[in-house]
């Protein structure tokens, strides 16, 4: 870890180093939470995490750590997350008075290729001479002419055009599936502390259908995204 702390410790660049790192902080007389400190008190780094992050069959222990700058001391928030997808629990950090730049739109080249755009492609085919192609007798010139005259009427049928692509957050998520999400989570700290196989069994099954429709969901998503754009 020093090693990796070193070569990423630069002049204007802070390091948040966050995981599993099999030292629990819940011993504070454990000796090799006293060697982790003493090697992160090195790079300015100090713990945040002061509760347990995993509980398995009555244990708890906090071995999912997140370590930050010492100037954040007191400008920080840190809260779990207890998402059901594994027995470590999840946490989020919120550093206060951070200046992140905007994040900007992306954008997308798309055509449109409706029915009118379509028939009026077809149209201008059928009005071509193709004299440029009939006329010659080389095949490389004939194959240019005519890729030269497709492509001019392609492009012109179906103009290029930009859109911007704005990040509108997880909006497939509907009200069904986060109470799913929620059911699925109670169900998970119920298995977590319990020896009940059939109440293992059913959450496993459980979190497989609910996956399968937050897959089905996303795909809904973002094909009518892409149909608003081509309709446009």
């Amino acid at each position: 870890m020093d090693a990796v702390l070193s070569l990423h410790r630069k002049p204007g660049k802070e390091i948040i180093l966050c995981g599993d790192i099999n030292v629990d902080y819940l011993n504070e007389k454990y000796y090799k939470r006293h060697q982790l400190d003493t090697l992160l008190f090195s790079y300015n780094l100090i713990s945040t995490v002061k509760f347990p992050t995993r509980s398995v069959n009555g244990t708890s222990s906090i071995i999912d750590n997140i370590f930050i700058d010492k100037i954040h001391v007191g400008n920080y928030t840190l809260h779990p997350l207890i998402n059901g997808l594994s027995d470590h629990d999840s946490q989020i950090l919120q550093l206060n008075n951070i200046n992140i730049p905007t994040r900007l739109n992306k954008t997308k080249t798309i055509r449109n290729f409706s029915k009118r755009n379509i028939q009026n492609f077809k149209t201008h085919l059928s009005y071509e001479i193709w004299d440029t192609i009939f006329g010659k007798q080389d095949v490389n010139e004939i194959f240019n002419n005519f890729h030269n005259i497709f492509l001019r009427i392609f492009h012109s049928s179906f103009p290029e055009k930009k859109i911007q692509l704005q990040d509108k957050g997880k909006t497939w998520i509907t009200k069904g599936i986060r109470t799913s999400i929620k059911i699925k989570r109670d169900l998970y700290l119920k298995c977590r502390n319990s020896n009940n196989h059939k109440l293992k069994t059913y959450y496993k099954s459980y979190c497989k259908l609910l996956a399968k429709i937050i897959r089905q969901a996303k795909i809904l998503h973002y094909s009518n995204q892409i149909l608003r754009s081509n309709n446009k």
